[in-house]
């Protein structure tokens, strides 16, 4: 924990974007990838995780690399909920995977640099690729491994909010659909883990990504009971601490889907 802490205000303290002064986007190499198409603005996706330090430039090597295994996990994502769906009489509607660079236009709004989003009007988990594969990459050298398991985990990440949007599941409050996005997350990490396809380190990159993926904790001490119930709206609306991060992620892990969303407790 004093590791990830120290990660974590490392994180906070990159200030600068990912050098993105690279080549246009590689064109789609399968059905499931292409590049986003103009839409209506209807808001801006969160960030899903700090901007990284420039200092660990991304390559276009870095890039191939990481779409790579981006694209074996999401077939495996695929396999594994359209599995649980069918296990308890429901169809999983496929989404597409759409990689970018830069700043576009959505059917979900505006896609930020350095973000990863599902937006369910398209159906559609849209990812910055070479905000992750910085990801891996920061990772990688901190772990010194290869990193791998903090990119794909974020796109876990949105396959879940895919996964709970499809069922009904969708909460006012941010917080409610961000732990059950990241639970669902380590439920895929429990999946691979179960099937021998995790490498060594793969567990501890998926936490780490998690921990610089946090929201910062509400103030310790309230001054007033305004501050208090600001305090609370806050935490309702935010993706999470690291520690709630890395704790949904776990339930995950160790309890599988089930444990994430009622309708999988049976299957």
């Amino acid at each position: 924990m004093k590791r990830f802490a120290r990660l974590r205000r490392q994180a906070l303290r990159f200030g600068a974007i990912l050098a993105v002064g690279l080549a246009a986007p590689a064109s789609a190499d399968a059905a499931a990838t292409g590049r986003p198409t103009t839409g209506d603005v209807a808001g801006t996706p969160a960030r899903f995780a700090p901007r990284l330090d420039p200092a660990e430039p991304v390559t276009l090597r870095d890039i191939a690399a990481s779409n790579a295994k981006v694209k074996m996990a999401y077939a495996a994502l695929m396999e594994m909920w359209a599995s649980h769906f069918s296990a308890i009489g429901a169809t999983f509607e496929t989404p597409r995977l759409l990689r970018y660079r830069g700043t576009v236009r959505t059917s979900c709004g505006v896609m930020p640099q350095d973000n990863a989003a599902y937006c369910p009007q398209r159906n559609a988990i849209y990812f910055d690729e070479v905000f992750i594969a910085g990801m891996a990459k920061h990772v990688g050298s901190e772990l010194g491994t290869d990193g791998d398991m903090a990119a794909v985990g974020i796109i876990a990440h949105e396959v879940g909010h895919a996964v709970a949007i499809q069922l009904g599941y969708a909460s006012r409050f941010t917080y409610a659909n961000e732990a059950a996005a990241d639970c669902l997350a380590g439920a895929f990490a429990r999946r691979a883990r179960e099937d021998g396809s995790l490498e060594r380190g793969d567990i501890e990159e998926a936490f780490l990504g998690m921990a610089l993926a946090g929201d910062p904790a509400p103030d310790a001490l309230p001054v007033s009971r305004g501050d208090e119930q600001r305090r609370v709206r806050d935490a309702l609306m935010s993706h999470g601490t690291r520690e709630q991060r890395m704790q949904n992620f776990r339930t995950g892990l160790e309890r599988g889907p089930g444990a994430c969303l009622p309708h999988f407790e049976l299957s």
